[in-house]
């Protein structure tokens, strides 16, 4: 599970970071389902996290597991640097990317991450991001521009971007950058509603009440490979 490392917003004294339940939810349904996650980011160490992730309304159940599982706790505060030698795609089943805003800042401009990613799917492993997180699908893309031609991806919208009142805050809107890169962007009619898409190996969650589905679709997929 790869978590961006940044936090800086445009234009605000706000700060972004690692959406809080779009990495507690893939995480316990993985580990529920038994697997080992192993937690990289660009910088190494701990995240930043969005304090709106924080907020009451915001708060999930899996945050509320994750703020007594001292492991977990332990693990997101020793996170790997993205240039671990061993971060290989021989070694893992499988790649998941949760969100915030900062993937779009650093994951969407690391060659490292890019490369990782077009490792995976060389080895026929599955990779798996949730609303910003499919932004590390940009640099995969920019290293193989066939990559998105025509792939049926979704992630956070224009709409949602509006809403979330951060449109003036980040340098480009993912939902644009994508169709740019030709993907065949599709959403669910109503924003902030769950709604997930899986094109052979990739698989995008719109938005952060599409991370557990997304977790689950990776599974699907990690079970089906395995028989």
């Amino acid at each position: 599970m790869i978590l961006t490392s940044h936090k800086e917003l445009l234009n605000t004294d706000s700060t972004t970071g690692v959406w809080l339940g779009e990495f507690t939810d893939p995480y316990y349904e993985l580990l529920d389902a038994g697997y080992e996650v192993t937690l990289a980011s660009p910088q190494g160490g701990e995240p930043p996290i969005d304090p709106m992730s924080e907020l009451t309304e915001n708060i999930s159940a899996a945050n509320r597991r994750f703020k007594e599982d001292a492991v977990a706790q332990d693990a997101f505060k020793n996170t790997k640097r993205l240039d671990d030698e061993a971060l290989t795609a021989d070694r893992f089943d499988g790649l998941f990317y949760p969100s915030g805003h900062g993937p779009i800042w650093d994951l969407a401009n690391s060659h490292k991450s890019g490369t990782l990613i077009l490792n995976f799917l060389s080895a026929n492993k599955p990779v798996a991001t949730v609303c910003h997180g499919p932004a590390a699908l940009i640099k995969a893309a920019e290293l193989s521009p066939e990559l998105l031609k025509g792939k049926r991806m979704t992630g956070f919208t224009n709409v949602e971007e509006g809403l979330a009142l951060r449109s003036n805050n980040i340098p480009y809107k993912l939902e644009t950058r994508l169709k740019e890169l030709g993907a065949d962007f599709h959403s669910a009619l109503l924003p902030f509603t769950s709604h997930i898409e899986v094109d052979g190996l990739i698989i995008t969650g719109q938005n952060p009440n599409s991370a557990g589905p997304t977790a689950k679709a990776l599974i699907k997929l990690l079970e089906a490979s395995a028989t």
